[in-house]
């Protein structure tokens, strides 16, 4: 991000009255996801990136139409900034396509994670970018590279869903405890008999009485999509 200034705003650089940015497209846009990624998407408004730039909002008008195109080039500078794994495997010179998928996607979540923002950002735009079909396009040249069929790449991408993103919604959410101690037993105790195949899942786990690894769940879940699409490749599966 470039450095606007010395003084900074809920952690983001802004200009001072003496050193004012000169503003262009790549400030604009750089500026305004170090605000989301300090206070979130829905503060990061027209008038609050112009209040951290030190500028009148009609300034950001000469670089982006509104703040939905804003939010489109924040997604695009994000997508575009996902790289090809470290380690050289790629969908190109990976000998089974599922592993340079799986790379690719991984890629995506350790490159989303540092802008939680991205996520609600990326589900709610109504049109991709070049930025985001050539994503896109990448993983479904690996999936034909590896002898899928057009039907089976189609369901296969519809499987992924925004996990092809690397981030999925969580379908069991934390329950919430009472402080009280005893107030926390009696909770358990009720829950536990309501609710026995929750109960045994949560207490004979690896991983009972801990957070769960949501890297690992994560990549658990990824690779049953991607064996079962191999699967249904490896079986002449067609839809009709």
């Amino acid at each position: 991000m470039p450095t606007l200034a010395e003084d900074r705003v809920y952690g983001v650089y802004v200009s001072t009255t003496a050193r004012r940015p000169t503003l262009d497209r790549g400030t604009v846009v750089s500026t305004a996801i170090a605000l989301a990624d300090a206070r979130g998407l829905e503060a990061t408004t027209m008038r609050g990136l112009a209040d951290v730039l030190r500028v009148t909002p009609m300034a950001l008008y000469k670089h982006v139409a509104h703040r939905e195109q804003l939010i489109d080039e924040m997604v695009d500078h994000v997508v575009g900034a996902i790289g090809e794994p470290t380690d050289g495997v790629s969908g190109a010179n990976a000998a089974d396509w599922r592993v340079g998928v799986r790379r690719r996607i991984l890629a995506a979540r350790a490159a989303l994670s540092v802008h939680p923002w991205a996520r609600d950002a990326i589900e709610t735009r109504t049109t991709a970018s070049p930025v985001v079909l050539a994503y896109m396009d990448a993983l479904m040249a690996m999936m034909f590279a590896g002898g899928l069929s057009a039907d089976l790449v189609h369901h296969a991408m519809h499987a992924l869903s925004t996990r092809m993103w690397g981030f999925t919604r969580d379908v069991m959410p934390t329950p919430t405890v009472p402080d009280d101690p005893a107030e926390r037993a009696a909770a358990l105790d009720a829950f536990m008999t309501a609710y026995p195949a929750i109960a045994r899942m949560m207490t004979a786990a690896p991983h009972a009485g801990q957070a769960c690894d949501d890297d690992e769940e994560f990549a658990f879940a990824l690779d049953l999509l991607l064996d079962g699409v191999q699967r249904r490749h490896e079986a002449g599966w067609t839809s009709v």
